[in-house]
């Protein structure tokens, strides 16, 4: 009988004496101090397991931020421009306050605001080039604010890219429709609008320190 109860038993199951907890404890804690010193850091504690992930998960949050505000302002602009093009072009501009803001729809071969005319096909090599750059940027993204304004600065030159592709008059000098007229001032869109507010917002954030890996540093 006592050599079927040691075979059937469980060691972790407690007697009457109390004795089995304490062995079972200074055992557990035996071996959760060896494997604390030998397993590699992340592994061994719940603790270490956890805080990569929850580092994984931070940033898909941010992440997730930095392509909502862009899927945004790339759909505000695009729907913006297709309704501009259908009842605005070729029409008579709308003053929406008096003299001092009106819609006026006109095709720009240049940058932003119309600056640069003569480079289209640099500037939208340059467009290309700074979604790169964000979608680099995005693998290190740990600050909210910075998801914003890399946001922003995705989506508008998205929007303005995707003017530089489809319209004519061809492939890459596709001119980008501009149509929100301040009175002496140049015409814009909304893609523009994202932009410079996407470039202040990094500004901002470059005085306070803070950097898009979520560090702050005071120089």
């Amino acid at each position: 009988m006592a050599e079927a109860e040691r075979i059937i038993g469980t060691p972790d199951t407690p007697d009457d004496s109390g004795e089995q907890p304490a062995a079972g404890a200074s055992a557990g804690s035996g071996a959760s101090a060896g494997s604390g010193a030998s397993a590699p850091p992340g592994v061994s504690g719940a603790g270490e397991r956890r805080a990569p992930a929850d580092a994984r998960g931070s940033r898909g949050r941010r992440i997730a931020l930095l392509f909502a505000v862009a899927a945004f302002a790339y759909a505000l602009d695009l729907i913006s421009k297709t309704l501009v093009v259908a009842k605005l072009e070729g029409r008579a501009p709308i003053k929406l306050i008096g003299d001092w803001l009106e819609l006026n729809a006109i095709r720009n071969p240049g940058a932003a605001f119309g600056f640069g005319a003569a480079f289209t096909v640099i500037f939208t090599l340059i467009a290309a080039a700074v979604i790169v750059v964000i979608m680099r940027l995005a693998r290190k993204l740990y600050s909210y604010p910075w998801a914003i304004a890399l946001g922003l600065l995705l989506g508008g030159a998205l929007g303005n890219l995707t003017d530089r592709i489809f319209r004519s008059p061809g492939v890459f000098e596709g001119e980008v429709v501009d149509f929100i007229a301040p009175k002496g001032f140049a015409v814009f869109n909304l893609a523009d609008s994202a932009i410079v507010c996407g470039g202040i917002l990094i500004v901002l954030l470059s005085f306070r320190g803070l950097d898009p890996d979520g560090t702050v540093h005071k120089d």
